[in-house]
């Protein structure tokens, strides 16, 4: 049987980078050699993954946000070119619409190559921070972002969405929906569970017997931190006795430091010791609407740690408010801290909710959905030249 091959575009390849490379590894990680051959290029990322090619391009740091690096496919076109040719892929996969991203979309399309695409971060929901203090740009540049996304997104045969709102929100773009799949994410179930609990671990951290907020996100300004610093806030005005735990960096942790001197700061954890924060912490807290699924909130579920979170971005489709968690209006620290304190002194609707969330998040299995993208990868490749425009 011929191996299909599938020519794989992403800008950084480090498994815990960010949630977007969490869920790309989890399919690099369950990849059947006997069925598939992949190449790997990227930006940052090792010589060989699970042992497959992975070569490596220029880069530069993106201005905005220092820890992220972006390919440049430019400086290395020849190379590129040479690879691919002697490769020959049946199927190219792109993570995102970079610089990468479109050199891959020129060269699939001039193919007819089918491309596969999978929607990690919904970019056009962060111009509100980064041009925060040029508001009068905001207007102007949505529309540019929305368009180019339309054109990249319209050229891929299949584009895997993690949730029926950010489907949605595609679809009013202009992207077409025959383009969009809903592939929910997963997440370890040997990981995360209520029986992780530590409660001698929060007590060392935080120095008191009060209950737990916890708030666990990189610590960059998409994830609506001022909404969280109006959470802190109110905390301290009421004096309420009450720890909120961060767990996170990024580039706006010093800022973050800065303006919560009094929240508990852990830093950058591994998924394990994350685990045990998530099962002995009393509530989760994330007010971030620039999520296009919120691995963090399904992980702070299937620890039975009930969720507090914005009405907001995709983390929302698997809240049922009132029934599994609270979904709060996304800028609203007030309303944040009412539905905090109503789950701190009702007993039975915290139980309620950590029970429910953890019967939901039995339902997001991984072995499900890469198994589902191995066999969308099997179709495309067996498509005929000629892709649908």
């Amino acid at each position: 049987m011929k191996r299909i091959k599938v020519a794989f575009f992403a800008e950084i390849l480090i498994e815990d980078f960010d949630g977007a490379s969490r869920t790309m590894f989890q399919l690099i990680k369950r990849i059947n050699p006997e069925n598939f051959e992949f190449l790997f290029i990227c930006g940052v990322g090792p010589d060989q993954l699970y042992g497959f090619e992975c070569m490596r391009i220029p880069t530069i740091t993106l201005p905005v946000n220092h820890t992220y690096k972006m390919a440049l496919p430019v400086f290395a076109q020849s190379r590129l070119k040479e690879k691919l040719l002697n490769f020959n892929p049946d199927v190219v996969h792109i993570a995102t619409p970079s610089l990468l991203g479109h050199f891959a979309m020129k060269y699939a399309r001039r193919r007819f190559i089918p491309i596969i695409s999978i929607y990690h971060t919904h970019f056009i929901s962060y111009i509100d921070y980064y041009f925060k203090h040029a508001p009068f740009l905001i207007g102007a540049i949505k529309p540019l972002i929305a368009d180019s996304q339309r054109k990249f997104y319209n050229q891929s045969y299949l584009t895997y969405v993690p949730s029926e709102s950010i489907s949605a929100e595609l679809g009013e773009m202009g992207i077409e929906e025959s383009r969009l799949k809903i592939w929910k994410r997963g997440f370890d179930t040997s990981i995360f569970s209520a029986v992780k609990k530590d409660l001698p671990l929060i007590r060392k951290i935080t120095g008191n017997k009060f209950p737990t907020i916890l708030f666990a996100s990189r610590l960059v300004w998409e994830k609506n931190l001022e909404t969280l610093f109006g959470v802190y806030d109110i905390l301290i005005k009421k004096k309420l006795e009450i720890n909120l735990l961060i767990a996170g960096d990024g580039i706006a942790e010093d800022a973050c430091r800065a303006r919560m001197p009094k929240a508990f700061f852990v830093g950058k954890k591994s998924h394990e010791d994350l685990a045990v924060l998530y099962a002995s912490s009393d509530i989760f807290l994330f007010p971030s609407i620039s999520e296009t699924f919120g691995n963090v909130v399904l992980e702070a579920m299937a620890s039975g740690l009930p969720c507090v979170i914005a009405d907001g971005g995709g983390s929302k489709d698997f809240i049922e408010d009132g029934v599994n968690g609270f979904k709060c209006e996304a800028e609203n620290a007030a309303d944040y801290i009412d539905k905090i304190q109503l789950l701190l002194h009702d007993k039975t609707l915290w139980k309620q909710f950590s029970q429910a969330g953890l019967t939901y998040s039995k339902g997001c299995n991984w072995e499900q959905l890469a198994q589902t993208y191995f066999e969308d990868v099997q179709f495309l490749s067996a498509e005929s030249l000629q892709v649908a425009v």
